[in-house]
C-alpha cells in the first residue's frame, strides 16, 4: 500500500506578502468629508457633469439627479465621486 503526498501548491492570484504585486490595495490619499470638501465651496467652483467629459482627482462637480460632488477615485471609464447621500461610480470619458 502507498501513501500519496500531499503535493505542495503555490497560490496563484491575490498575494498578501508582496506589496508590489499587481492586486494590492489601492494607495490611501486624502479622505474626503462632504460637508468640507464639497458644501462650503462656492457654486461656480462647479462643472456639470456628463459622461462624455473628462474628470480629474479632487475635481468639483455637479450632477442632475445627485447634486454636488467631489472625484475621489478615477479610473479608466468610470469617477468615483463623493456626494452628500454617499459615494457614486460614475462613467466619464465615453466616445
Amino acid at each position: 500500500m502507498s501513501m500519496k503526498r500531499a503535493k505542495e501548491v503555490k497560490r496563484r492570484g491575490r498575494d498578501t506578502d508582496d506589496k508590489d504585486r499587481f492586486f494590492t490595495s489601492k494607495v490611501t490619499g486624502k479622505t474626503f468629508d462632504w460637508e468640507k470638501d464639497v458644501a462650503a465651496q462656492p457654486d461656480g467652483s462647479f462643472t456639470k457633469y456628463g459622461p462624455k467629459d473628462r474628470f480629474a482627482r479632487e475635481q468639483l462637480l455637479v450632477h442632475t439627479k445627485f447634486g454636488k460632488g467631489v472625484v475621489i477615485d478615477v479610473e479608466p471609464s468610470r469617477v468615483e465621486v463623493l456626494f452628500q447621500d454617499g459615494p457614486k461610480k460614475l462613467a466619464h470619458g465615453l466616445v
